[in-house]
């Protein structure tokens, strides 16, 4: 009876095992993604990561800021104005984008130029890196400057930064009256450049 009952509880824990594998089995990691629009379009939504909806107001007469590609880290905005604007060299101006978020608690909108606008045009942000905080409700502009010599254009509906979620941890700072040691010290500006 005592063997019975042995055998048999070893053949309980095999199965179980067995179950459990293949649970591990289906499970794949996975990293968030930030989603913004309707929630029908976040379940039909090819990517296989998970998304973290985003609430968002479009204003505009443009579409709402999407990932082009599954690998896409960014989000392009695009200008909601009604005529092109005309920018002088070192001129800046806010261009508006009729959006208007709300992000989760622990995030935040990384605001960046477009590499192409800054090849060809010499148009980059003021500001680069812009910041949008978790709790602010205003419409999101950006800061376009002309870093060319010549007059540039921004045409209405033209796509003139990136945006990207990103994930932030806030600091608790302490007073001390000094500093542990560390190999490279004070060093500053080029202290670590070597000459061969």
């Amino acid at each position: 009876m005592a063997r019975f009952l042995q055998h048999l509880k070893k053949k309980q824990l095999s199965e179980k095992n067995k179950k459990i594998y293949k649970m591990k089995e289906k499970l794949t990691p996975l990293e968030p993604k930030i989603f913004v629009g309707d929630i029908h379009s976040l379940m039909e939504s090819p990517s296989p990561s998970i998304s973290i909806p985003v609430k968002v107001v479009n204003k505009s007469k443009n579409p709402l800021p999407r990932y082009e590609t599954l690998g896409s880290a960014g989000m392009d905005l695009r200008a909601n104005i009604e005529a092109t604007i005309e920018l002088e060299s070192l001129e800046r101006v806010i261009v508006p984008t009729g959006l208007f978020i709300e992000l989760p608690s622990g995030y935040e909108a990384q605001i960046r130029p477009r590499s192409g606008l800054a090849f060809k045009k010499g148009l980059s942000l003021a500001n680069s890196l812009g910041t949008i905080d978790s709790d602010y409700r205003g419409e999101i502009g950006i800061i376009m400057i002309n870093l060319s010599k010549e007059t540039q254009t921004i045409e209405p509906s033209e796509r003139i930064a990136q945006m990207v979620i990103a994930r932030y941890e806030q600091a608790a700072f302490y007073e001390v009256l000094a500093l542990s040691d560390s190999e490279r010290g004070e060093g500053g500006f080029g202290s670590t450049d070597k000459k061969i």
